[in-house]
């Protein structure tokens, strides 16, 4: 039996618009509540989230039967964490802070088994082949892994020709935050020329054939980030989404009797 269809991948190659929620409680009981929500994908947080390889797997279990398809953000572009992250049976990797194409490059050669790779094959014993069972998944996992990197300062921006050069990325995410923050407006990503700076790398990441992609939790910003080409969203975060959610509640009755 091959590697599963990873169908993420193939909305992006058909050029669909999909919209994510970020899940940062790093526990898979929320995890499976949002998996029933109902969102195209969903991204296990293994950068700012209290993640490690074990928690990754055990939300990846969580998920196993949502409709939602599941991405998992490395906490730093480096091959080894590719590699574990694969093996508990990853196949969409988000890579942070991405600054060069040959990083972007490395990044590749991390999700792709030899000769063309450094993926280590030992997939015999682990959960992507489902311990054996899927007896073709060497031959053919490299065609169902997607990679989805990172531009997020003025470095990236900088390199965004070479990153866009690299074959074998299928999406470019801009980090918001931390493109507001590097070019020197922190917790201000509407800021003019951020803004701008957002909306031609998203027109630029387009007209390269990737898809492009973003985070947004403010609907006006997500309508213009869609104007501007975005194709992959993330419209959530759902820590900031029970939050808001019970202080609305608190708010409302609390207020409410004690006037």
């Amino acid at each position: 039996m091959p590697a599963p269809t990873n169908t993420l991948k193939q909305r992006f190659k058909a050029g669909d618009t999909t919209f994510g929620c970020w899940l940062s409680f790093a526990e898979a009981a929320p995890t499976e509540v949002v998996g029933t929500a109902g969102f195209d994908w969903l991204v296990i947080d293994g950068e700012h989230a209290a993640n490690d390889i074990r928690s990754i797997r055990d939300q990846l279990m969580a998920l196993q039967s949502s409709p939602s398809q599941v991405i998992v953000r490395i906490p730093v572009g480096e091959p080894w964490i590719v590699k574990q992250v694969l093996d508990v049976g990853a196949q969409t990797i988000l890579v942070p802070m991405v600054e060069s194409g040959a990083q972007a490059q490395q990044m590749v050669r991390a999700c792709t088994y030899p000769p063309h790779g450094i993926r280590g094959v030992g997939a015999t014993a682990t959960r992507s082949s489902r311990f054996s069972t899927l007896t073709d998944y060497t031959r053919t996992a490299d065609d169902q892994i997607s990679l989805i990197v990172q531009v997020e300062n003025r470095a990236g921006l900088a390199a965004l020709d070479d990153i866009l050069a690299v074959e074998g990325i299928d999406c470019v995410f801009i980090g918001p935050a931390d493109l507001a923050a590097d070019m020197g407006h922190p917790g201000d990503m509407t800021h003019p020329k951020v803004h701008a700076a957002i909306v031609d790398t998203l027109g630029r990441i387009r007209d390269a054939g990737k898809v492009p992609g973003i985070l947004s939790l403010s609907d006006e910003s997500i309508e213009a980030y869609l104007d501007a080409g975005a194709r992959f969203v993330a419209v959530g975060i759902d820590v900031i989404t029970l939050a808001q959610a019970a202080r609305a509640t608190a708010d409302r009755w609390i207020k409410s009797q004690r006037p």
